[in-house]
């Protein structure tokens, strides 16, 4: 734990060496990916997420959103996947753009109940030059299929992204 508090430390302290921003009318392009396998290697996990983007104001941005996973981890082999529709207000903050908003959508597959969900969401985009950022963000989803109230807010799962963008 400590040493990710210190690799997060080192990253804030890093001067900002480039000039990354968005305004009205830009599109962005986002990919991040994931994996891992069982301790005896005898089954895998494989994600892939993607979005593009349009910014409605400087800050205002509508995204489309997909994600695919595949497992056979314990389970039979499954497919599973999200789309979903997002809008975040980011703030300028030059080569940071730290951001918030929600999303709605639909995640569906062999291994879930077919449903829609919404999720806030919260994240930071770090411009490495005036067009690539890495990003990372976090969101709650809840389910829909779950009844109304309290039951579908609190069986929800948390979802973190860390990936790569593009802006042009």
């Amino acid at each position: 734990m400590l040493r990710k508090v210190m690799v997060v430390a080192a990253l804030l302290m890093l001067p900002t060496l480039s000039y990354g921003y968005f305004e009205e009318g830009d599109k962005e392009i986002t990919l991040s990916g994931t994996a891992s396998n069982s301790n005896d290697f005898d089954g895998v996990f494989i994600g892939a997420n993607g979005s593009i983007g349009y910014f409605i104001t400087d800050n205002l941005e509508l995204s489309l959103r997909q994600s695919l996973t595949y497992t056979d981890v314990g389970v039979p082999s499954s497919l599973n996947g999200s789309t979903r529709v997002a809008l975040d207000f980011h703030f300028d903050l030059e080569a940071w753009q730290p951001f918030v908003g929600g999303n709605f959508g639909y995640v569906y597959g062999d291994a879930v109940n077919d449903t829609f969900e919404a999720a806030p969401e919260v994240g930071v985009k770090w411009f490495v030059n005036s067009t690539t950022f890495i990003f990372a963000m976090a969101e709650y989803q809840f389910f829909f299929d779950k009844g109304s109230g309290n039951n579908s807010f609190n069986d929800g799962q948390f979802l973190y992204t860390l990936g790569i963008g593009f802006r042009f």
